[in-house]
């Protein structure tokens, strides 16, 4: 659920939501053009992923990325699943299958990162 939901935050989540491949803050911009400033995309990002709404994707390329959360909640976050990034078109994808990850003793997982890039089925 979007805490004070504004235009701007209504325009940024239809347009994850549309996508449904996980997009860059600049891909955004380039989407939504002046309308939206890139300091206040940052910021609904960022406030969607500490809502539950998104989560974040840290590339193999260094960017960051966004996707839309399925099955989410501010409190509880299931993201233990690898991603996809085409070199051909580019395209990000959130795999589905989850992964569970044994840790030892004492460790205790907060963040799980895992990305993949080759050739999705379109280019390859």
């Amino acid at each position: 659920m979007i805490k004070r939901n504004t235009k701007t935050k209504q325009l940024i989540l239809e347009s994850l939501k549309k996508t449904k491949s996980a997009v860059s803050q600049e891909t955004l911009q380039k989407e939504l053009g002046e309308s939206v400033d890139r300091a206040t995309i940052y910021r609904v990002l960022n406030s969607f992923c500490d809502d539950g709404i998104i989560h974040k994707i840290l590339s193999d390329d260094g960017k960051f990325y966004f996707a839309f959360c399925v099955n989410c909640s501010e409190k509880a976050h299931k993201h233990n699943h690898f991603h996809f990034r085409c070199l051909q078109c580019g395209k990000i994808e959130c795999l589905p299958n989850e992964v569970d990850i044994k840790l030892p003793q004492g460790y205790q997982s907060v963040n799980f990162n895992g990305f993949i890039s080759g050739y999705c089925s379109n280019c390859s």
